[in-house]
């Protein structure tokens, strides 16, 4: 009995799929855990809301602008570009974009004009964490060096979003990874640091409580707004 081409090409998305559930579930829990005091799912604001860098998620209520094509993302484009109106936007998410970006004040700049007057702007950057190119890797910022880029708008709240055991537990992955040359073997110790090592992660929400943390935090945010038209 023949097999067409369709059902040739079902059988193989089918085990592509279960092969990617199954990838799922064995893919090990991040060594992160995210700051309670900056909540991670931000319910979008007004009408319209803008999510820079979202990639292949779907993200609810939001526009998903990001430089290549992928399921889920809405508008292909350059962050410092951004192709809409000015005073549109009443909530931007900009989560791990600004190190990619060679100019990054120029994307905050765009995003300022493109949020309406009382609109808010979530900025989160690394500070310590390992070279990662999404194309490009070029910065790291402190909460001070995030506040500085975005001082044309008000500073709300600034702080860390993953702290010092997610630098500890991520450069200690990305250490044991560096001395196997072979991809599956890289793939394996993933695995099993992953999963031995994130139980871990939960220390920083008691170091999240403590000053010190900033000496090594992971990644850190800031919350600024634009300024109304009946701000001076």
């Amino acid at each position: 009995m023949s097999v067409s081409n369709n059902d040739s090409r079902s059988v193989k998305e089918l085990a592509a799929k279960r092969h990617s559930r199954w990838r799922r579930w064995l893919e090990p829990p991040l060594p992160l855990i995210h700051n309670p005091a900056d909540l991670v799912d931000h319910p979008p604001l007004g009408q319209h809301n803008l999510y820079i860098g979202g990639a292949g998620s779907r993200v609810n209520g939001y526009i998903n602008l990001d430089l290549v094509a992928m399921p889920g993302v809405d508008v292909v484009a350059d962050a410092e570009r951004l192709p809409f109106l000015s005073n549109v936007f009443a909530r931007v998410e900009c989560v791990a974009v600004l190190e990619h970006t060679p100019r990054p004040e120029v994307l905050v700049r765009e995003i300022s004009r493109c949020l309406e007057p009382g609109g808010w702007v979530h900025l989160v950057a690394p500070f310590c964490h390992p070279f990662h190119e999404y194309p490009r890797d070029f910065f790291r910022f402190s909460p001070d060096g995030l506040a500085q880029l975005a001082s044309p708008l008000h500073i709300g709240r600034t702080g860390w979003q993953t702290g010092p055991t997610a630098t500890l537990l991520v450069f200690l992955i990305e250490y044991a990874k560096l001395w196997l040359s072979w991809k599956r073997g890289r793939q394996l110790v993933h695995f099993i640091l992953g999963w031995a090592l994130f139980p871990l992660r939960y220390l920083d929400l008691l170091l999240f409580k403590r000053k010190s943390a900033r000496q090594i935090g992971n990644h850190c945010y800031l919350w600024a707004q634009k300024p109304s038209e009946t701000q001076p």
